[in-house]
């Protein structure tokens, strides 16, 4: 597959974890990778890695949180590509968790806030355009079973509604986009093991990344505006 004919695919925060797994699983299904990451020195660690492993990955920086590095991403991907295929927005944080409501600070909110929601649909609002010029895109917003409205429990509040919110988001942008071959879902990976999710998360990052490898290789008049765990729909 020649460079022009090769899928491009972006993974925000994919230094570590879930989202450096599904950058491996994409570019050994033959996409070349913008492996993104806000600690440069890790993001592109872990692209040499898989570039020693004979993946197509590229490192670029990325902080979802700022206009202007979601900005660069967009223009260097125009440039340098003149294509997006799949955008997996990853990035996120858990600053509250098991937090009570009534005791978690206002700048956890915020900065949970800042990454896990306006981060989501910063990436969106500058990379979409990009898919929309080529008539193609799958986007794959990673959320949680914490934020879904039928099993929301008590705790953990920033990180639960902001989870919730990417549902939302996710929704309204896949209804925006019908009629294309532009498909929007969010998925819940589980309890991983991970620095967020600790040692004693029953899946690996492995299995934690199928899901989102489904929906980012969806055929043509695939669902969209879904929220899914283990290819299958999750309740919102």
């Amino acid at each position: 597959m020649s460079g022009s004919e090769r899928r491009v695919a972006v993974v925000s925060g994919a230094n570590r974890g879930i989202g450096k797994e599904i950058a491996r699983q994409l570019a050994e299904k033959g996409l070349h990778v913008i492996l993104t990451a806000r600690r440069e020195s890790l993001g592109r660690e872990a692209c040499a890695e898989m570039q020693n492993d004979g993946l197509s990955v590229s490192f670029f920086p990325l902080d979802v949180t700022s206009d202007e590095s979601v900005a660069s991403l967009a223009g260097y991907l125009r440039r340098e590509f003149g294509r997006l295929d799949v955008l997996v927005n990853n990035a996120g944080v858990a600053l509250d968790k098991w937090v009570p409501a009534l005791e978690g600070t206002m700048e956890q909110f915020l900065m949970t806030y800042e990454t896990n929601v306006f981060g989501v649909l910063r990436m969106c609002r500058a990379l979409i355009p990009i898919m929309r010029e080529g008539g193609y895109g799958r986007v794959i917003n990673l959320s949680s079973n914490l934020g879904s409205m039928e099993k929301i429990g008590g705790r953990t509040i920033a990180y639960r509604t902001s989870k919730t919110a990417v549902n939302a988001i996710t929704r309204v942008i896949a209804a925006e986009l019908t009629g294309g071959d532009i498909l929007v879902n969010s998925m819940c990976p589980g309890w991983v093991k991970t620095e967020l999710g600790g040692a004693d998360a029953p899946r690996t990052p492995e299995e934690a990344a199928d899901t989102a490898i489904w929906l980012a290789t969806l055929p043509p008049g695939g669902p969209t505006g879904g929220f899914f765990q283990d290819r299958k729909p999750f309740p919102l």
